[in-house]
């Protein structure tokens, strides 16, 4: 391998070390997470570099800029990467430059990388849940308005058809109205896309 490349990224922004098989730093530089600049200096370092990068939030949108050249990366698993974690001054900078050294020394906790496949059935399936989590918080609304209205409801399912009729013709106060309804339109359109 000719380089290490240890990334500290974020949202807006990457600071980025490029370090040789010696532990010597070539370079250390901040590149805004913008296709143009992040794309074209990997697009630049793929070829006979290990590149390094803890697994945060956004780190497919940085995968996927250099995916196509089935680069050598590693996702570093960043709760097991203690070094990083527990320094006394951190700063982007000192980060990179770890990363990279911990890439170099075959040091740095790896996490799995699943192919794009993978990524794009755990996305829908995180999808579907985060909708089912709505859902039931809808549930729960509605429970409450119930409740501070002293109905019970004698359904089963508190969305299912019967229910939802039964939902909509209610009596109550406009403010208690006014809020079944938004929650009972809410419930339409999540159980239509959450199938």
């Amino acid at each position: 391998m000719n380089e290490y490349i240890g990334i500290d990224f974020h949202k807006q922004t990457s600071y980025i070390t490029r370090m040789d098989r010696d532990g010597n730093i070539l370079e250390q530089l901040k590149v805004r997470n913008r296709p143009e600049e992040l794309g074209e200096f990997l697009s630049n370092h793929v070829d006979g570099s290990r590149i390094a990068i803890e697994a945060t939030g956004n780190w497919y949108y940085f995968y996927e800029l250099i995916e196509e050249k089935q680069p050598d990366v590693v996702l570093s698993h960043p709760l097991k990467t203690r070094a990083i974690a527990s320094a006394r001054i951190k700063t982007d900078k000192i980060d990179s430059a770890t990363i990279a050294h911990l890439l170099r020394t075959n040091l740095l906790p790896a996490a799995y990388i699943p192919p794009r496949d993978v990524r794009d059935v755990k996305e829908i399936l995180r999808y579907r849940a985060s909708l089912v989590s709505l859902r039931v918080a809808i549930k729960n609304k509605v429970r409450s308005i119930l409740s501070k209205n002293g109905i019970v409801l004698n359904y089963t399912d508190i969305f299912g058809k019967k229910a939802m009729v039964y939902l909509k013709d209610l009596e109550m106060r406009s403010c208690y109205r006014w809020e079944m309804d938004g929650y009972v339109k809410l419930a339409e359109t999540l159980s239509f896309s959450h199938r």
